[in-house]
């Protein structure tokens, strides 16, 4: 299947990575459903108590929308964050290998 040595150490980097990023996306996605969960069974919870249906839900709803835009929002920062800051190092790099 591979040619040598170096390509099945490469097949094996980059799926690590895959992997890697894969479950980044997959907590992301598990977090946002499970704070949109959380809000939505509380309202849900309060409504059935206190009998005031669908007031509590309804605000659980939008609690747990607004919730979910702050974990997005929070995670396109970071990768922004960190995406430049790689950029930056490469393109450092790059420049002191022309100087030498």
């Amino acid at each position: 299947m591979f040619d040598n040595d170096r390509d099945e150490e490469r097949f094996v980097d980059k799926f690590g990575e895959s992997v890697r990023a894969m479950s980044d996306y997959f907590g992301l996605g598990l977090q946002i459903a499970a704070s949109f969960a959380f809000f939505v069974f509380i309202g849900y919870w309060a409504d059935s108590r206190l009998g005031t249906s669908p007031l509590f839900f309804l605000v659980g709803v939008l609690l747990g929308m607004v919730g979910m835009v702050l974990v997005l929002i929070k995670t396109v920062q970071k990768a922004n964050r960190d995406h430049d800051s790689s950029h930056h190092q490469s393109t450092n790099n790059h420049e002191k290998d022309r100087r030498t």
